[in-house]
């Protein structure tokens, strides 16, 4: 216990002092987002992952609180993984090589033993559709971090409860961490976590979890993990859906996340963080409860309604604009119902023809002129007709 309040604090304080020291490097290399209208660096998933793994290494060396093998393999495939998102941020390497990757390290870490070969297989897509939806958290300021800590918390709870207290202390370390980081990534931020991080964080997240329920039944396994992870799962569907009823590509970025809907309905930047913060730590509460048994499967049900609804809600919020060669009415290729598609040139009045168009002098304008366009008619006309008078003489 003391161990772990040690360990917390100390991520804490190292994470926040390595977040400020690693962004003016990052801004030189400019490393930095680049879907942001001004430079925020990507640095600040280092700063959390070379902390995590150095606090619950240390743990583990000195003895006080070891690892174990299983926690051991879990914690080297979310340093893999994340070292795959740091390449993900310098090179921009596809979403499906990156998919590919976690993949690959989930299904190393994975308890098979304690899971079975179908749960173990069904595990792996698990954690590699939650560390991949995680790197979407973290399009606005704060979201990613504030939900990283309450998960966090969350699954260290269910680890200590199942006895594995190497791993609730790499997660406390893990929550503090980015605790740290949400005081430079809180709005504005100053520094964002990047794929490294994210990808580290989810993959660890969703790896303890189902590390603390293999073993269980696998339906009310499956309850509690959808519970601790809510918000990711969330935003997952909620882009895909809407992506896909906009006829629009699945990995093509856009304002469509959890975030930005919010933000489109009134909320404030911090205000949206707090909301995911808040329905996060009321959704991990339930699956904590009803991990360690103080409520029944069943009221996962009450999340999931509250999810489903959530999601149709936030679904009728636009964020898509129109189509290029749509029209008003949103269909291609057609104008909006009541116009032409076609532009008719409305013929000139007499007060509307410019002074150069009738043979005034130039720099005259029809506006505030000494030369009426009537005046410059009959001048022109004088023009024209002095060379036919001067042959006729």
């Amino acid at each position: 216990m003391l161990y772990g309040i040690a360990a917390a604090t100390a991520s804490f304080l190292l994470a926040a002092l390595l977040a400020a020291l690693l962004r003016a490097p990052a801004l030189s290399l400019a490393f930095v987002d680049r879907r942001r209208r001004r430079p925020v660096p990507l640095s600040g998933g280092v700063a959390v992952a070379l902390v995590t793994a150095l606090v619950a290494w240390a743990g583990d060396w000195t003895g006080v609180v070891p690892l174990g093998s299983a926690a051991g393999r879990l914690l080297l495939g979310a340093s893999a993984v994340g070292l795959l998102g740091l390449a993900a941020d310098v090179w921009r390497l596809r979403r499906r090589w990156v998919a590919a990757g976690t993949a690959v390290a989930a299904a190393c870490v994975v308890p098979y033993g304690e899971t079975g070969p179908v749960a173990g297989v069904l595990a792996v897509g698990w954690i590699t559709l939650v560390a991949s939806a995680f790197r979407g958290l973290d399009h606005a300021d704060g979201v990613a971090g504030t939900v990283g800590v309450v998960t966090a918390f969350g699954v260290a709870a269910c680890a200590a409860a199942e006895l594995r207290d190497g791993l609730a202390v790499a997660l406390l370390a893990l929550a503090a961490a980015l605790t740290g980081l949400l005081l430079h990534n809180w709005h504005p931020a100053r520094i964002a976590l990047g794929a490294c991080g994210a990808l580290f964080a989810g993959f660890l997240l969703a790896g303890a979890a189902v590390f603390t329920r293999a073993g269980h039944a696998p339906v009310s396994g499956a309850a509690v993990l959808f519970a601790l992870s809510v918000p990711v799962c969330l935003d997952a569907v909620l882009v895909l859906l809407s992506r896909r009823l906009a006829g629009r590509p699945p990995l093509r970025g856009g304002p469509d996340h959890l975030a930005h809907r919010l933000r489109r309905l009134g909320l404030t930047p911090q205000g949206a963080a707090v909301v995911v913060g808040a329905a996060s730590c009321g959704a991990v509460l339930v699956g904590v409860l009803v991990h360690t048994g103080r409520l029944d499967g069943t009221a996962v049900w009450w999340v999931a309604g509250g999810a489903a609804a959530a999601l149709a809600g936030l679904l009728r919020v636009r964020v898509y604009g129109p189509r290029r060669g749509a029209g008003a009415a949103g269909v291609p290729g057609q104008a909006a119902p009541g116009r032409s598609q076609t532009r008719v040139r409305r013929p000139r009045t007499e007060s509307q023809v410019s002074p150069e168009a009738i043979g005034a002098p130039r720099g005259a304008s029809s506006r505030g002129s000494i030369f009426p366009v009537r005046q410059a008619r009959r001048t022109e006309e004088a023009q024209v007709s002095a060379p036919l008078r001067v042959r006729n003489g």
